[in-house]
């Protein structure tokens, strides 16, 4: 029985598009970020080095370490997005009172949960035809920094605002369309 020499070839040719991707935050579902830049964090593992008489031999560790997720939004005229981020930092930060953390920790129901202070977010990779083809799932988000807004008066063009905001997570897992591992 011979075998095809396709059997081995990439079925879609099709190349990423950097273009193609949309963020989401289930901790504020009415606040879609306009993402324009987004980057799926680096990921690294730890190294042992193994001791031997000759050469110290490194070998693969047990412990991986993840890269902040960044992200690049534009701001909308409201300020939504901007502000849903900046009150998430005040909250969990606490700068004038400690009712600011009580509030960002209790539920509409009036119950503290502590794990209200984290969300999850994903971040959608989107094929040529702007279609979900896989998706980053971070867990227990919290944002770690925001930019500032610089107000100017002097540029000839409208330049719109644009934010960044870093985030910690615990773990990101790439998935895809049928929420299987890639």
């Amino acid at each position: 029985m011979s075998v095809s020499p396709f059997a081995n070839q990439i079925g879609n040719r099709n190349f990423l598009s950097p273009v193609g991707f949309k963020f989401t935050l289930a901790k504020e579902p009415k606040v879609t970020f306009f993402c324009n830049s987004a980057r799926i964090p680096e990921i690294n593992l730890e190294v042992v080095q193994q001791p031997t008489y000759l050469k110290d031999i490194d070998v693969p560790g047990d412990k991986l370490t993840y890269g902040d997720l960044s992200i690049r939004f534009l701001v909308d005229e409201n300020m939504e997005n901007y502000m849903a981020v900046h009150n998430w930092l005040t909250g969990l930060g606490f700068p004038e009172t400690t009712e600011q953390f009580t509030e960002l920790t209790t539920t509409d129901g009036g119950i503290r949960d502590q794990k209200s202070a984290f969300s999850d977010g994903s971040l959608y990779i989107l094929n040529s035809n702007f279609r979900n083809t896989a998706v980053v799932k971070f867990k227990d988000l919290f944002p770690v920094s925001l930019t500032s807004l610089e107000f100017d008066a002097t540029p000839n063009d409208v330049q719109y605002f644009t934010a960044e905001a870093s985030f910690k997570y615990t773990v990101y897992n790439i998935l895809g369309n049928d929420n299987q591992p890639l």
